[in-house]
């Protein structure tokens, strides 16, 4: 499957993220910041980021703007609980980058990231 970077703070929702793509057969590593986000960005080739929009330190957008610099190919997932936020995360992402507003349920998170990963 695919090769996946998650950045999120909160430690509960990380491990969760990750355990629900490891079951879909993802191959998952999850950083609490984006600074530790970008430094596996360095090392390591993924096909999808998957970032918190609201983040201390560097915010996912910022992530998500160095990290595509790196590996122009990666596709990038916001997922946020802030409708403000999630407009700015659309105006100022990447291109193709997609909005995920919480609460959502694992399986529509899955879904989503499958799809994402089946376009181009």
């Amino acid at each position: 499957m695919a090769n996946i970077l998650i950045a999120e703070d909160d430690d509960s929702m990380r491990e969760f993220l990750a355990k629900a793509l490891r079951r879909a057969g993802h191959e998952v590593v999850a950083v609490g910041d984006g600074l530790d986000a970008l430094a596996q960005v360095t090392d390591a080739s993924f096909d999808l980021l998957l970032a918190d929009v609201v983040m201390p330190g560097l915010d996912g957008i910022e992530v998500a703007r160095r990290a595509t610099k790196r590996q122009p190919g990666l596709k990038v997932m916001f997922i946020t609980g802030f409708a403000a936020v999630a407009l700015r995360a659309r105006e100022q992402s990447p291109k193709d980058a997609r909005v995920l507003s919480k609460p959502f349920h694992l399986r529509d998170l899955v879904d989503q990231v499958g799809a994402m990963l089946q376009v181009g």
